[in-house]
C-alpha cells in the first residue's frame, strides 16, 4: 500500500509540473494559476488532517502567483512522501476526523482520503488544461496515469 502511494504522489507531481511548464508558456492564464494553487491548498489541508495537525493559516483557495507554484508543488509532495513513509499497512484502514472549511464534521478512511487527493488533482489538472487551450496551447501531455507507468 505504502509504495502504491509513493508512486501515485510522484505521478500527481509528475503530471502538476508537466501542466506548470505550459502554464507559463501560455502567459499565466488567472483560472489555470487559481485552479493549480486550489490542487495545492487542498493538499496542504488534507496533509493537515491526515497527520491532526493545525490547518490554521491553509486555505482551499490560496491567492499565490504563478512562480510560487513550482516550489509549493515540490514541498507538498515532500511532505506527502514523507508522511506515507510513516505509516504501517494497518494505518491505511484507520479512520481520520476532521472538520471542513465550511465546518462540517466527517470520519474517513485513510485509503479514502488519499485517493481522494490524487484524484482531486487530476480533476482538476483536466480544468487547468482547458484554460490552456483557451490560452493557446495546442497540445496537452498524456497526463493519463497508464502513460506515466509506461515511462
Amino acid at each position: 500500500m505504502k509504495t502504491h502511494f509513493i508512486n501515485l504522489f510522484n505521478y500527481d507531481l509528475h503530471c502538476n509540473l508537466q501542466m506548470l511548464d505550459l502554464l507559463f508558456q501560455s502567459k499565466e492564464p488567472e483560472r489555470a494559476v487559481k485552479l493549480t494553487a486550489h490542487i495545492l491548498g487542498a493538499q496542504q489541508i488534507w496533509l493537515s488532517r491526515c497527520r491532526t495537525d493545525s490547518a490554521a493559516g491553509l486555505t482551499v483557495w490560496p491567492d499565490l502567483q504563478a512562480v510560487q507554484l513550482k516550489y509549493i508543488m515540490q514541498e507538498n509532495h515532500t511532505q506527502w512522501i514523507d508522511y506515507i513513509k510513516t505509516l504501517n499497512t494497518d494505518d491505511f484502514e484507520k479512520p481520520v476526523a476532521y472538520i471542513t472549511t465550511k465546518g462540517a464534521q466527517y470520519t474517513d478512511k485513510l485509503i479514502d482520503i488519499l485517493t481522494h487527493v490524487i484524484n482531486h488533482g487530476t480533476h482538476h489538472r483536466a480544468q487547468v488544461g482547458q484554460e490552456l487551450k483557451k490560452a493557446g496551447i495546442n497540445e496537452l501531455p498524456s497526463t493519463d496515469y497508464i502513460f506515466y507507468t509506461r515511462q
